[in-house]
């Protein structure tokens, strides 16, 4: 998953992803602003066919976050 999630973010947002760990936080590391996320969150939420509220949003800070979160939804 955790692949999966990066060429996400590669092809969504054009980013190099080398280096990307789940410690990587997309606000202070990465440099993604609202839009970015909100392409990235449309992205995912079209890949895994889920629907992520604005309240869940607010708890992912970092690619682990991202992964954890879909765990939880009980994709792998």
């Amino acid at each position: 998953m955790f692949d999966k999630i990066l060429q996400i973010m590669e092809e969504q947002l054009g980013i190099d992803t080398a280096g990307v760990t789940e410690e990587t936080t997309f606000r202070e590391d990465l440099r993604i602003d609202s839009l970015d996320l909100y392409e990235l969150v449309t992205a995912l939420e079209d890949e895994y066919d889920i629907e992520i509220q604005p309240e869940e949003l607010d708890e992912i800070k970092s690619v682990g976050d991202v992964v954890e979160f879909l765990a939880a939804k009980g994709i792998e």
